[in-house]
Formats: C-alpha cells, sequence, structure tokens
C-alpha cells in the first residue's frame, strides 16, 4: 500500500527534485560562458584637435593589431580635454598638445611621455593669392588673419613666435583650436593663419603652407598619459606604449609629425 505524504513531506520531496533539476542546467550555462568571447576592453582617448587625423589611422591600425580593444577619441583643444579631466570626464587616455596642460592635471594622469613633436606654418589660401610669404607679412591690417585663442597651445605657440619677431597682429578672430583656424581658411573666412605642420599637410588640396624658419619657430609637443579613474588601466598603458612603438612611430610620421 502506498504511503501517503503529509504536506510537509510533499515540500521537502518538490524541493529535492527541483534541486536535482537545477544541477544540470547551471552546469550547461557555465559551460556557455567558458566558452563566450571575453568582452573587449573599450578605451576613450581625450586628444588634441591637431591629432584627428593622424588618430583615426593610429586607431584602426592599433584595433586590428589587438582585437580585443575598442578605441574611441574624442577631439578637442587641449585646455577643453583639461577641463573635462578636472570634471570627471570617463576616459582611460589624455594626450595634449603641450606640456604645460598636461602639467595641470597631473595628479589625474600617469606619468607622461611624450609621442611626437610639431611645428607651425603659415596656412594661406590655395594659390596664396595675398602672397603672405613670411610672418612679418601678417601684420597688414588688409589681411584677414585668425590664430588659436590665446589659451590653446597653439594660440600660445603663435604668439610666442610673432612676439619674438616683433610683429603685431590683429585677429579676425580666435579660434577654441587649431582646426578651426585652418577651416576658417580652407572656406576662404580668413585670408592666413598660422597652424601646425601636420594641419596644413591634411589639407594640402585646399590651402597653401609656408614654412617658418626652424630659428624663429617654436616646437610643439605632444605628452600621453593614461589616467588614474581608467576602468582599464592595464589596456590603457599598452596604447601609450604602443604610440611610442615602432609601428606608432612610423604612422605618426607619415602624417607629418617629427620624432620626440
Amino acid at each position: 500500500m502506498a504511503l501517503a505524504l503529509t504536506p510537509g513531506r510533499r515540500r521537502a520531496t518538490a524541493a529535492v527534485l527541483t534541486a536535482a533539476l537545477l544541477v544540470p542546467l547551471a552546469a550547461c550555462s557555465g559551460g556557455d560562458d567558458a566558452n563566450a568571447p571575453a568582452a573587449k576592453a573599450e578605451l576613450t582617448v581625450l586628444a588634441a584637435a591637431s591629432l584627428t587625423d593622424v588618430f583615426k589611422t593610429a586607431g584602426a591600425a592599433y584595433e586590428k593589431a589587438h582585437p580585443d580593444t575598442k578605441v574611441t577619441f574624442s577631439f578637442a583643444g587641449s585646455q577643453e580635454l583639461v577641463a573635462q579631466v578636472s570634471q570627471g570626464s570617463p576616459a582611460d587616455v589624455l594626450v595634449t598638445a603641450d606640456t604645460k596642460s598636461m602639467d595641470k592635471v597631473a595628479a589625474d594622469t600617469g606619468t607622461p611621455v611624450v609621442i611626437a613633436t610639431n611645428r607651425l606654418v603659415i596656412a594661406n589660401g590655395e594659390g596664396n593669392p595675398h602672397k603672405v610669404d613670411d610672418l612679418k607679412d601678417l601684420a597688414d591690417p588688409k589681411l584677414k588673419v585668425v590664430l588659436a585663442a590665446p589659451e590653446v597651445p597653439a594660440g600660445k605657440y603663435s604668439a610666442q613666435i610673432l612676439e619674438k619677431q616683433g610683429v603685431t597682429v590683429k585677429p579676425v578672430s580666435q579660434e577654441a583650436n587649431v582646426r578651426a583656424v585652418l577651416s576658417k581658411v580652407e572656406l576662404g573666412e580668413a585670408d592666413a593663419g598660422l597652424v601646425y605642420e601636420t594641419d596644413a599637410a591634411s589639407a594640402a588640396d585646399k590651402v597653401d603652407a609656408v614654412e617658418i624658419p626652424d630659428d624663429r619657430n617654436a616646437v610643439a609637443t605632444y605628452p600621453a598619459a593614461t589616467l588614474k579613474d581608467s576602468e582599464n588601466a592595464e589596456a590603457a598603458a599598452a596604447f601609450v606604449a604602443w604610440l611610442s612603438s615602432a609601428e606608432g612611430q612610423r604612422i605618426l610620421q607619415d602624417a607629418g609629425f617629427q620624432k620626440p
């Protein structure tokens, strides 16, 4: 004769059966997780505007060599990037166009490493219609000259070399980053402007560039550093190290940047 189960025994038996069923399911689930591909490290790199073109190339090359990492760039004037870091914007790497900007957030970064240098040129409209061949030509009041704002690295370098040559320029506008200066010249909204050599090279079909001799020029320095609040510290450090590698340096120098 079958024994009748009390309510308490029925619940206990049901619990045992449920547990027995869940054990193999959990085992299968664990096997799936073990075989699932590892999540990619997603890096956010805050970079000076003058690195826009070359870093897009560098990012693609880095992701190809490091398929476990995705790199996203945010480009702006170095002073804007520093403000973002100071305000706690989430990011992993910072690259500025001068050491002074990087120094302002020293408490938030690892040890910076200089990855490249650059120099200024005079950008003119295609064909140099206004015959701007020297820094002193920028003082012509009839000429529409645009410069980067004084707080922008390119603006600081511009002021430095103009003062050194005793040239006074009254710009029609002062832009938030050097690429905005280039854009004004490209669009014909300005007759001339001071930009980095690499910026002018990126728009060689739209602007002419007049070189400034080294003894009258300024050297722009690009330091790169990891951010201490990065959630991908190891991947961030690997990317910064790669920028100084043979491959990273080849890409930078092919774009016209000079050795650190």
